[in-house]
């Protein structure tokens, strides 16, 4: 079988096409041939670099395909059931290995680029749910919200009863996305002040949630539209730089800044993770969410895929095609 391997970390050309024995699983270990894989920002940050990773490795967080075989003691899914699953050495390959906690079976009335999103689809519902604990009428502000997490995140608010959801994107396409996904307020975050745009909009109130994949000066700018007893959900820093606060901002109005990671549950509370995918898979099941595609590539050709998503043209989910 064939992989994407990084051997040295750098830019999309580090991206490698390798073959290598196809795996097989070990005790409560499932393997699975894929179908259709992701691209999540989070495999640019592994490739460049950024954090713990160490070469060589295998990009990617999910995907979707058929169990091809099953380790000892596995019992949840069996040779030619079709799952979405987080390997656990990558997804950029045509066989991965996981292990069964992470392997999600899904049927007919889940597409495959839905299947092939688990990440985004548990990541958008445990910021809402898990961890800001959204109610009924509670207002949203959604950074980047023509991404794939973005556009899920927009929809899966309203499916919890938002009274008013804000979108920010980059350009007029992406606030016409975002906005056909349910935004009701989109604003253009290069060219006008998100913050004082949510505050009039608000009487000075501002929003009872943020959903913030940036990070940097975005950060800083969403807690000034952070209503008292706000949750301010951070899951990201895309735009490359950390946000920065003073703690008075929180204790004086009951304020709360709160960190979000899929990667960080999976390694370490994996179990945690299957009340989202059952919960998102179902909205997904009943078309009330839907996964917008921005381009698909064969998997051999990686390096144009993650050319496209960091150069923020893309919209949605781009896909790779084992």
């Amino acid at each position: 079988m064939h992989a994407i391997v990084v051997e040295e970390t750098g830019g999309p050309e580090k991206l490698l096409w390798r073959e290598r024995p196809e795996p097989v699983p070990g005790p409560g270990m499932v393997a699975v041939r894929l179908a259709l894989t992701s691209v999540n920002f989070a495999d640019i940050q592994a490739r460049r670099g950024t954090g713990v990773t160490k070469t060589p490795f295998t990009p990617g967080l999910d995907g979707m395909g058929t169990v091809v075989a099953v380790g000892e003691g596995v019992t949840r899914v069996r040779p030619g059931d079709r799952v979405s699953v987080n390997p656990d050495d990558g997804s950029y390959a045509q066989v991965v290995l996981a292990r069964e906690i992470l392997v999600f079976p899904v049927d007919a009335s889940i597409s495959d680029e839905a299947a092939a999103s688990v990440t985004v689809l548990v990541t958008a519902w445990n910021i809402l749910h898990l961890v800001a604990r959204i109610q009924p009428g509670e207002t949203v502000l959604v950074h980047a919200a023509a991404g794939g997490v973005g556009t899920v995140l927009v929809q899966m608010a309203r499916e919890a009863g938002a009274g008013r959801i804000f979108a920010t994107a980059g350009s007029a396409a992406k606030l016409e996305i975002a906005r056909g996904f349910g935004a009701d307020v989109a604003i253009d975050y290069t060219k006008d002040d998100f913050s004082k745009i949510v505050l009039d909009a608000t009487d000075k109130r501002g929003v009872d949630v943020i959903c913030d994949a940036i990070g940097g000066e975005v950060f800083a700018k969403g807690l000034e539209a952070l209503a008292f007893f706000g949750r301010h959900v951070v899951y990201g820093q895309s735009g490359g730089s950390p946000g920065s606060l003073t703690t008075d901002l929180l204790h004086r109005s009951n304020r709360a800044v709160l960190g979000y990671s899929s990667g960080h549950y999976r390694r370490n509370r994996p179990a945690a993770l299957a009340p989202a995918a059952d919960a998102a898979f179902k909205l997904v099941a009943s078309g009330k969410v839907k996964i917008l595609e921005g381009g698909r590539f064969a998997l051999k050709d990686a390096a144009k895929a993650h050319e496209l998503v960091q150069s923020r043209a893309s919209t949605g989910r781009v896909f790779l095609t084992p």
